[in-house]
């Protein structure tokens, strides 16, 4: 669910994280790119690598026996480099599986279910996705929260405001520059249990927001592929998956509907 911009970073902060895989029986080592600024998926934490993405991630080099490491590039970065497929082998930041980008990429089967969400402040009138319509609303330009509320709102729509990262959305709705924010539910539900005293209300809408896949981004045509799809099914059936989606969000994940994503 996140950003579908293909244009380059201009200032990529680039921090490396070793991951603890054994070396594949070709010593190859793996580098990964992350954009770690959407924590609790990925985020940097006292200058160290952090979030769901990268502890499942070490799950599934783990039992693929893969030796890995993963630098936080930027997402701008990382889809162009992914693309290239000669620096970094794959991409892993809470990255939607669409058809649009599968034109360009390829990507492991799907390892997390995401959906977007409304935040706005309490006893706002807002109720769903279409009541948006003619309010100021904050987005992540080029995420699919913006694609969303862009077919909602119109193309041009003035009040419809496309920030670089969700922490900027986030603070247009503290000082009441919008109405409402819409991200991606682990996004804000992180806000909301950070923020406790700040009165905002979350809104779920089925309807005109349906849920979508995370997968780790490959390069076309990626023998890597091969390696990852099999260790992910077996860390989703084994447990490990359980207990790294209940450290970061505190609940149990549905593992038989992703199972059954193709």
């Amino acid at each position: 669910m996140k950003k579908l911009s293909f244009f380059v970073l201009t200032a990529a902060l680039v921090i490396g994280l070793t991951g603890c895989g054994a070396k594949d029986s070709g010593g190859t080592k793996y580098k990964f790119a992350t954009d770690a600024a959407y924590a609790p998926m990925e985020y940097m934490d006292k200058g160290k690598l952090t979030g769901f993405d990268i502890d499942f991630l070490a799950e599934v080099m783990k039992e693929a026996g893969l030796s890995y490491d993963v630098a936080n590039t930027g997402w701008d970065t990382m889809l162009t480099s992914v693309k290239q497929g000669n620096e970094y082998q794959g991409g892993i930041s809470s990255v939607s599986i669409t058809d649009e980008r599968k034109q360009s990429y390829d990507y492991s089967i799907p390892y997390f279910e995401s959906t977007n969400m409304i935040l706005v402040k309490e006893g706002s009138p807002i109720k769903n996705a279409t009541d948006l319509k003619d309010k100021k609303v904050a987005v992540q330009i080029s995420t699919t929260a913006d694609i969303l509320m862009t077919k909602i709102m119109g193309d041009n729509n003035k009040s419809l405001k496309r920030l670089d990262n969700n922490t900027l959305a986030l603070m247009e709705l503290e000082n009441n520059g919008v109405d409402a924010v819409v991200a991606d539910i682990a996004i804000v539900r992180e806000y909301v249990k950070n923020n406790p005293n700040k009165k905002f209300v979350t809104i779920s809408d089925p309807t005109n927001f349906e849920s979508e896949y995370y997968g780790i981004l490959l390069p076309k045509g990626s023998e890597l592929k091969a390696k990852l799809d099999p260790a992910i099914k077996k860390v989703i059936e084994n447990g490990a998956y359980a207990k790294v989606y209940k450290k970061w969000f505190g609940q149990e994940p549905d593992t038989k509907k992703l199972l059954e994503q193709k």
